[in-house]
C-alpha cells in the first residue's frame, strides 16, 4: 500500500468514528451496518445494545450467488444483497433500521444496497 492508500483509509476510519457516535442499534431498530472491500459487499444487522448480530448476508451468500449473472457488476451485487437482508429482516418482523454506511461516501455500490433494501420495505 502506498502513502495515498493509507490516507485514504485513515479518512474513512475517521468517517466511521464519527458515524458510530451517532449511530447505535437497539433491538426496535438494529443497526444495518454495510462493509464494501475492493471485490464484495456486506452487511450486518446488529443490536448494539446487546452487542449482538442478527443477520448477516453478503454477495458471497449461496442466495446471492445463484441470483447473480457472470457479467454482473459490483452494484448489481450491492442492490441484490441490500434485497435480500430486507427480506430477511421483514421475515424477523423489523421493520425500522439505522443505517451505518461505515465511513464510505454514499454512492456506488452502498447506494445500491441501501436503495434496494428501502424498496423491498425497510424503513430508515
Amino acid at each position: 500500500m502506498g502513502i495515498k492508500d493509507d490516507e485514504k483509509q485513515l479518512k474513512r476510519l475517521r468517517r466511521k468514528m464519527h458515524i458510530g457516535k451517532i449511530v447505535r442499534g437497539t433491538v426496535e431498530r438494529p443497526r444495518l451496518a454495510v462493509y464494501r472491500s475492493v471485490s464484495h459487499i456486506y452487511a450486518q444487522l446488529i443490536d448494539d445494545q446487546e452487542g449482538k448480530t442478527l443477520l448477516a448476508i453478503s454477495d458471497l451468500s449461496p442466495e446471492i450467488k445463484a441470483k447473480i449473472k457472470k457479467d454482473a457488476t459490483k452494484q448489481v451485487k450491492g442492490g441484490l444483497v441490500g434485497e435480500l437482508i430486507a427480506q430477511k429482516a421483514l421475515k424477523k418482523k423489523i421493520k425500522k433500521v439505522v443505517f451505518d454506511r461505515g465511513g464510505f461516501k454514499y454512492h456506488g455500490r452502498i447506494k445500491a444496497l441501501a436503495e434496494a433494501a428501502r424498496n423491498a420495505g425497510l424503513e430508515f
